[in-house]
């Protein structure tokens, strides 16, 4: 357990960024558009607003969080289960910025984006992000996500230099509604966060193409020390909806851990990924340094995963991921040894079948799969995924598996967590399974889903079981105007004797028996500004 120094330090540093949002084209009203047009495209501004009230059984132990919280259920950030009742109200909102200069003729254009956020009346008359709204208010909370160029080079190729969306897909973010990225590609199951560098998007003969080359850490800039991310992406649409795709993804990382979110560090051998839910690799102490290269090589394929070309869809992934650490053979410098391999691997299978008019009236079945290891680095090899929760926070959002307690969902704010926060489930692995049914109630203004979802470890804990739990869920929406809704959502997880393991639970109650089982309410207002 940290000290409480450690967690003070947290409760400033480190808050969940929302599942982004894509720029939106918008068209003007007919008798504005040729007195405005060239003013309304050299800025635009949009904005995403959600408020939203819980009602649930999980808090963080230790108060000096302020219930800011990422990461695993029942891990090392103390969010653990009891009698007791919290109830808190969030708000969040997400301004777009889009300048598109004509004296460019419009082939080059800045984007900006930022986050306000905060729980009610939580302080005021100071500084820091995701605070400030305490009486009397005046707080400092404006936080960036995006601030980067895009220049068209040619008809279908632009490049995108600077602070940007990182997701694992092909397609371009600020022009794909984010539920097509969500439902395609890896599905931000190992990538989807922001981070600077330079991208290249183009389409060529009906194959689109994904170049890009990320920084994600610069310590000192005279020294090897840093972690940089390469990927090569494509997309081939075989017509109406098919579409085949693969990548190709490189991560160097010679930080030994310097720079992360505030003080938890970051990297294979952090207390960032331990909070992530991700697999910590154990790097001896002895070590003066250590290098890992990571390695991720994935297919997949599409057909209508949205429903709105057909009453049949489905989505598909496959992932490799390889790699090894080397560590620094100490009195000897440049010779490095070898300290584990990476050999996992990922899969997922989703299906769907509309049964109404509507795309809402719907039934969906998704199976996710990720390898897991038994015996740790001991033989030299970890057999587990590594995804980018491994370096941010979170960095790999996998939020739309239908669940709200067992994977993580993205109504969120400040709160961030699910009893498998990582796909590679702390290094144990898993095969989940999840289903729902969904249709309109009033036709286009309110709608009704009912969900389940079952998990199990593909390794088993000291003292526990496979078993991982079992979900049960519903909202219902109403739409009050165009992207303006209103939802309720409830959620409770059955905890399976997974959870009785020490390893799993140690780290937020300090017993070995397994937890009451986690249940949640939500009321969110959303609303979508053009």
């Amino acid at each position: 357990m940290f000290t409480s120094t450690l967690l003070a330090a947290l409760t400033t540093a480190w808050a969940p960024s929302p599942p982004p949002m894509p720029d939106v084209q918008v068209q003007q009203a007919p008798e504005q558009l040729q007195r405005t047009k060239r003013q309304w495209r050299a800025f635009q501004l949009y904005g995403y607003f959600m408020t939203r009230a819980e009602m649930t059984n999980v808090s963080p132990q230790n108060d000096l969080f302020k219930g800011q919280i990422v990461g695993r259920l029942f891990g090392p950030n103390t969010t653990t289960t009891s009698r007791e009742r919290a109830v808190f109200l969030e708000q969040r909102l997400i301004p777009f910025a889009v300048v598109e200069p004509a004296l460019l003729d419009h082939r080059a254009r800045l984007r900006a984006s930022f986050e306000l956020d905060w729980t009610f009346g939580d302080t005021s008359n100071a500084a820091g992000g995701n605070f400030g709204s305490a009486i009397t208010a005046d707080q400092v909370n404006l936080q960036t996500q995006n601030l980067a160029v895009e220049i068209d080079l040619w008809k279908g190729w632009s490049i995108d230099v600077g602070l940007q969306r990182l997701y694992d897909t092909t397609y371009d973010p600020y022009r794909t509604p984010v539920p097509t990225m969500q439902l395609t590609g890896t599905r931000m199951a190992f990538w989807g966060t922001d981070a600077v560098g330079a991208v290249l998007h183009g389409t060529t003969a009906g194959q689109r193409f994904k170049l890009g080359a990320y920084q994600l850490y610069e310590n000192l800039i005279q020294k090897d020390d840093d972690v940089a991310l390469f990927e090569l992406a494509t997309d081939r649409h075989l017509g109406k909806t098919w579409h085949v795709g693969g990548s190709l993804r490189y991560l160097r990382d010679t930080s030994t851990g310097q720079g992360g979110v505030g003080i938890l560090g970051q990297g294979p051998d952090s207390v960032l990924v331990d909070y992530n839910g991700g697999y910590r690799f154990t790097i001896p102490d002895t070590a003066p340094s250590w290098r890992g290269h990571f390695l991720w090589l994935a297919g997949d394929t599409s057909f209508n995963p949205e429903l709105v070309a057909g009453r049949f869809g489905g989505s598909a992934f496959m992932v490799g991921n390889f790699g090894q650490i080397v560590t620094a053979i100490p009195n000897q410098p440049g010779d490095f040894q070898k300290l584990t391999n990476v050999l996992g691997l990922a899969a997922n299978v989703r299906l769907a079948a509309r049964w109404g008019r509507s795309a809402r009236d719907a039934v969906t079945a998704d199976v996710l799969y990720t390898s897991g290891d038994k015996n740790g680095l001991q033989d030299g090899s970890y057999t587990g995924v590594v995804t980018g929760n491994t370096w941010g926070s979170p960095a790999a959002p996998f939020t739309s598996f239908g669940t709200y307690l067992l994977l993580p969902h993205a109504n969120v704010v400040n709160r961030y967590y699910a009893a498998a926060a990582d796909i590679s489930n702390a290094g144990y692995g898993m095969t989940a399974v999840s289903l729902g049914v969904s249709g309109d109630i009033v036709r286009n203004k309110v709608s009704a889903r009912l969900g389940a979802a079952v998990a199990r470890s593909n390794v088993q804990p000291v003292q526990g079981a496979y078993f991982m739990g079992a979900e049960v869920n519903g909202n219902v929406s109403w739409r009050i105007r165009p992207m303006l809704s209103l939802e309720a959502h409830a959620a409770y997880l059955r905890l399976g004797d997974y959870f009785a393991s020490p390893e799993i639970v140690a780290g937020s109650t300090g017993e070995s028996q397994r937890p009451r089982d986690p249940w949640t309410t939500m009321l969110t207002l959303k609303w979508l500004m053009l």
